[in-house]
């Protein structure tokens, strides 16, 4: 695919800006237990850690909400935490990233979903524990969440739902997101006049698929894109044949399938084709996803084709695959990328 010119590609970051993007999904606190591993325990075949330090991020859809804000947008969360320690922790995390969180809905039978990682001095990852309640939401929380939606949506530029399916994104949320993204035609509209509709990206599970029908662009990693359409990706045109079919499967508009080391491949009305990695050192791939999604949705919500958002949130992801864990990049950052 052709290049994003430098000149276009500062256009469209500089309308980041303020641009409101609501994200939905599943918010999660990210841990990290650093030390050293100098011997093996003798009471088992497993290395011994001796502790340095603890750190805590903000993770899942909350770090897709910290990547938009990052960038200079304006980020609304509406999620789901439990009523615990890691629960306040989280929306204090959400408060100094600069994400409207006020609106994280606890309950008192879930666990704040937490990820607790074992990493020792060079960020090598000894083990992990998860800490989490993955049912679905149900009754009274889930109106919550879709009368959120219908109100915070309004004014949004973008929408964006963060599935990680631990529960917040269930088919009635789902169906709140897609109406509120398509919503119908007043009575007497002609037919000639399109229907207004704000941009809706979606990071999707599988058995989610169907959830999504009608979104505007749905981005699988390969493994993902792989079991959703029983074809093996290796090549560009394996990439090219799992695209279609993905589209005709999740009923979406467009599909971005991330490829890790071998970029990305879009499949949409407008483009079809390869957008080679620019990753120059990979130090952690966690969380590079959230950032690709923050990026496009903030990129079609400043007026880019996507094409030229799919092009920005692979520099995008390009730069924070270089860092450890959950990682953001700002406006600047992403501009300098792309000139270097």
């Amino acid at each position: 695919m052709a290049p994003l010119a430098p000149e276009r590609a500062g256009t469209i970051v500089s309308a980041f800006s303020g641009a409101h993007v609501l994200v939905i999904g599943d918010a999660m606190l990210d841990t990290f237990i650093v030390g050293r591993v100098t011997r093996l325990s003798p009471e088992a075949p497993v290395p011994v850690v001796a502790f340095d330090h603890q750190t805590q991020r903000i993770g899942g859809a909350a770090n897709v909400a910290h990547n938009v804000a990052a960038l200079g947008g304006h980020a609304t969360l509406i999620a789901v935490a439990g009523q615990d320690d890691n629960s306040k922790t989280l929306m204090r995390g959400c408060r100094e990233a600069g994400i409207e969180a006020g609106f994280i809905a606890t309950d008192s039978d879930r666990l704040t979903t937490t990820k607790v990682r074992i990493v020792t001095e060079r960020n090598q990852q000894v083990a992990r524990i998860d800490y989490e309640r993955d049912t679905d939401i149900a009754g009274d929380l889930v109106r919550v969440l879709v009368a959120r939606v219908k109100r915070l949506g309004a004014g949004a530029k973008a929408l964006l739902v963060s599935d990680y399916l631990k529960g917040a994104i269930t088919r009635t949320v789902m169906d709140a997101v897609l109406h509120l993204a398509r919503p119908p035609k007043p009575p007497g509209t002609p037919d000639t006049l399109p229907a207004p509709s704000i941009p809706l990206i979606v990071d999707p599970k599988i058995p989610h698929l169907t959830y999504y029908a009608g979104a505007t662009l749905v981005t699988p990693n390969h493994h993902e894109a792989e079991i959703a359409t029983h074809c093996r990706i290796r090549t560009d045109e394996e990439a090219r044949r799992a695209a279609r079919e993905f589209r005709q499967r999740a009923n979406s508009e467009s599909v971005l399938i991330t490829r890790g080391e071998h970029g990305m491949w879009l499949s949409s009305p407008e483009a079809e084709g390869a957008i080679p990695s620019i990753a120059r050192e990979v130090s952690d791939v966690t969380g590079a996803g959230d950032t690709v999604v923050a990026t496009l949705a903030l990129a079609l919500a400043a007026g880019a084709t996507l094409t030229e958002a799919a092009s920005l949130a692979n520099y995008a992801a390009g730069v924070v695959v270089g860092r450890f864990g959950p990682a953001t990049l700002t406006a600047d950052e992403l501009i300098q990328a792309i000139e270097n």
